[in-house]
């Protein structure tokens, strides 16, 4: 029986700790309003109030920028910094712009490298 009540406890405490977690919201999404029901108000939970709200499972990057979580090595629209929006055609690979048609490095794809006999042609290493 000691068991039993220590299973219960224990499965408490982790729907507890799971419904705490989910009430922070992730970076791509607007911030979800929380309902303090104790106190009948509205709370938002934002990166830039709450900065470990970035470092949670989950989250789409461990960095703030504009009040969402972001990761400023792959986001198109913070690639290396806050509002550094990569032109039309590039993508963000490790926080720069890339043309991922013709990038040795990032052949059509984010660290997608082309060997040394080959070039990238198209988002293709050795296309002719």
């Amino acid at each position: 029986m000691k068991h039993l009540n220590t299973f219960f406890l224990l499965a408490m405490l982790i729907m507890a700790l799971a419904i705490s977690v989910l009430a922070i919201s992730p970076e791509n999404e607007e911030p979800k309003k929380v309902k303090n029901r104790f106190l009948s108000e509205r709370v938002v939970v934002t990166c830039d109030k709450y900065p470990n709200v970035c470092h949670i499972k989950g989250s789409a990057g461990s960095d703030c920028c504009m009040k969402k979580c972001v990761n400023l090595g792959t986001d198109g629209s913070n690639c290396g910094k806050c509002g550094k929006k990569c032109s039309y055609g590039k993508i963000c690979c490790e926080g720069k712009c890339v043309n991922p048609k013709s990038n040795e490095k990032h052949c059509g794809k984010c660290g997608n490298k082309c060997n040394a006999e080959s070039s990238c042609v198209y988002g293709m290493c050795s296309y002719a």
